[in-house]
């Protein structure tokens, strides 16, 4: 979708500010040379930025408005290298807000719902984004946050929550224990509003059918205000995103140029009325793309598809380069097998060496369901991983993120 006229105005207006507050992006426009947005090739012409760029102005080289102007900072969940420090302002705050709202309402969650919300609080954006956006529509808020898996069950039936909100491994935590207590017919839920990570089509319908739920996909990222940007509807057919605050483009991640709608690609986004901390065509790696047309829920927002990776988690193993997804997609088309898996990757004797754990019942031979798996894997990469299958709940559950790739190499 080609930037519009009042959105090129929008990023001509962010691009003069954040020259006039000399921050760390201002300053690298304005040593390009560049002043002004009139038009859409000047627009394509802005550099973009990413991630590292945003550790190298920590702690609070971004900001793009006078200090007493903020009222809130974020920091992005990585737990690695310098943070990420996204100042807010009080308009920030309550633009984050709305956007959510409008998220809770595509998904037709109302202010009769009861919201249990289990992501976590403090510098990460999730649990007060999902509480924000929850309270600006009117619900009742149930801000548990992560853990104490017994008591977020005993609030669940106590407090008759109508909607989980987590992500999808605690999604799944909860739905296995709700199973195992069997517990499923003391509960109200109804919608489960799920983020923060990427999850396959197994995964999902296992959360949804074990509890009786219609299933959400929300969309986000600390960079860019945090979950609320997009979400799926009741057709499960891509996500909408609001684009009279960001606009969205599909890139090729190699070449940087824009891909036609309806192709795959890296997802860079702009902020178009941001005021801390503005950001332009900010490269997210996530995988999506632009599905074209309208939605058959009447929604007037563009829609991007299930994000299906990022372009920076490649695994490359014995020369092959091999992207989670893949592998996902293999042990999908295994019936017997879970939702659940984790690859493991280490350099013995001279060579790379793939390991995979996957779960099954104890219903099926293991060794057998580890060669079927072994064989898919060769076929479609190139090379044979050693397979070890476990049963049914042995590997990790989260409560959090599930770490599903494990490189030992640099370990």
């Amino acid at each position: 979708m080609q930037i519009n006229e009042k959105q090129l105005r929008q990023v001509d207006r962010q691009v003069k500010r954040l020259i006039r507050s000399d921050n760390f992006y201002g300053k690298r426009l304005e040593d390009a040379g560049i002043s002004e947005i009139k038009s859409v090739e000047e627009f394509l012409r802005l550099p973009f930025s990413q991630k590292q760029d945003l550790r190298d102005a920590y702690p609070l080289g971004l900001m793009a408005v006078p200090e007493e102007e903020i009222v809130r900072i974020h920091s992005s969940s990585g737990t690695t290298g310098t943070p990420v420090i996204i100042p807010y302002t009080a308009k920030d705050v309550d633009d984050w807000a709305e956007m959510f709202r409008r998220c809770y309402e595509t998904a037709g969650i109302t202010n009769r719902d009861r919201i249990q919300i289990t992501p976590g609080y403090g510098l990460w954006t999730a649990g007060i984004g999902f509480q924000a956006g929850a309270e600006k529509l009117g619900a009742m808020v149930i801000p548990m946050g992560p853990g104490n898996t017994k008591k977020q069950l005993r609030f669940m039936h106590d407090m008759k929550s109508t909607v989980l909100c987590a992500t999808s491994s605690y999604a799944l935590l909860l739905a296995e224990e709700i199973r195992r207590e069997d517990f499923a017919d003391q509960i109200c839920l109804r919608k489960g509003v799920i983020g923060s990570e990427r999850w396959g089509e197994k995964m999902r319908r296992r959360i949804k059918n074990e509890l009786d739920i219609q299933i959400y996909d929300i969309y986000g990222l600390t960079e860019i205000y945090g979950p609320g940007i997009g979400i799926s509807c009741d057709y499960e057919c891509g996500m909408h995103y609001w684009d009279d605050y960001i606009y969205l483009e599909i890139i090729d991640p190699k070449t940087g140029k824009n891909v036609p709608d309806g192709e795959w690609g890296e997802i860079v986004i702009t902020t178009l009325v941001k005021e801390g901390a503005p950001l332009i065509r900010f490269r997210t790696h996530d995988i999506s793309r632009i599905i074209p047309g309208e939605c058959r829920c009447g929604c007037r927002f563009p829609r991007i598809d299930t994000i299906m990776g990022r372009s920076d988690d490649m695994m490359k193993i014995k020369g092959v380069n091999v992207f989670p997804k893949q592998i996902e997609e293999i042990l999908a088309a295994f019936p017997e097998l879970s939702s659940e898996y984790q690859i493991r990757i280490s350099h013995l004797d001279g060579r790379d060496t793939m390991r995979i754990y996957v779960e099954t019942n104890g219903h099926v031979d293991f060794q057998k369901m580890a060669a079927d798996v072994a064989a898919a894997v060769k076929g479609r990469i190139g090379f044979t991983p050693i397979v070890k299958v476990v049963e049914l709940g042995v590997l990790p559950r989260s409560e959090k993120k599930t770490q599903r790739v494990i490189d030992e190499r640099f370990q």
